[in-house]
């Protein structure tokens, strides 16, 4: 609602009573004029400069990645939203355990009743003795929740452009799944220092095809990630500390995370059903 067709909280009819003369009109306060600041709720845009590396690891130029982002106040909310619903829908709920009821044995009494001097027992298969029931265990259950698609793709673009803001921990790459005659992990780790990254750190490379040759260089590194669109989560994106991107998959996320995005695709139901 604009601050022009506010209405006062005090001004309103329901509040003033013709039978009460001792609660004055309050003329004083402009109905033009809220009570308080409204806060604004808009989703922002984020434009970030992301240098482009060659193969050599010379820059050859420039590109940028332009974002939807939640606003400051409920950016870390609907991230921790959607964390929080992709690893929960991850848990296939399979854990179980016997009641008393359940377990193998137990219908003869261990011992009578009196003239022992020991504790009465029922059962050798009660959940106070070795090998009994299990009180209140773990049963199978459905740990999936919801998400709106709206929200869910707000969070990764929130958490794309909060990754892209920070200097230095995101860079664009030439396209070099080419450049690999053969597997070799050992050219592949040369080639991240020549980018600037550490393969000690932990790196989440986002590419929109990866090669065979690609794949199996890179597959030793136990800290690196190779994602393709598909596969793009929100975990290993807050989960790295470098995030390497190719000329194609930046105009992927600015037509896919971007503010001129509207409506949904059909990778929606593709992470849907990873994700399930």
């Amino acid at each position: 609602m604009s601050a022009s067709t506010s209405l006062s909280f005090f001004s309103s009819s329901l509040f003033l009573s013709s039978s009460h003369n001792k609660i004055p009109k309050l003329t004083s306060l402009s109905a033009t004029k809220p009570l308080y600041p409204l806060k604004s709720l808009s989703i922002s845009c984020q434009v970030a400069t992301l240098p482009i590396f060659s193969f050599t690891g010379e820059k050859i130029g420039e590109t940028y990645l332009d974002l939807k982002s939640a606003p400051s106040e409920t950016a870390r909310a609907v991230v921790h939203r959607g964390i929080i619903t992709d690893l929960q829908n991850k848990r296939r709920g399979t854990a179980s355990t016997l009641t008393r009821g359940e377990v193998r044995g137990g219908g003869r009494k261990p011992y009578p009743q009196k003239k022992t001097g020991r504790a009465r027992r029922g059962s050798m298969r009660s959940p106070l003795r070795p090998g009994g029931g299990v009180i209140f265990g773990p049963r199978p259950r459905d740990w999936s929740i919801k998400i709106n698609k709206k929200e869910k793709r707000l969070a990764m673009s929130t958490a794309l452009s909060s990754a892209a803001s920070e200097s230095e921990s995101v860079i664009c790459v030439e396209e070099f799944g080419d450049k690999f005659e053969k597997p070799r992990t050992k050219e592949f780790i040369e080639a991240m220092k020549r980018w600037g990254l550490d393969p000690k750190e932990k790196v989440m490379f986002l590419m929109m095809d990866v090669s065979d040759n690609v794949g199996l260089s890179s597959r030793n590194i136990g800290t690196l990630r190779i994602l393709t669109p598909r596969t793009l989560n929100l975990f290993d994106i807050l989960n790295s500390d470098k995030l390497v991107l190719t000329p194609d998959t930046v105009d992927y996320l600015n037509g896919r995370y971007g503010v001129d995005f509207e409506g949904e695709t059909d990778e929606d139901d593709d992470q849907d059903e990873i994700e399930g």
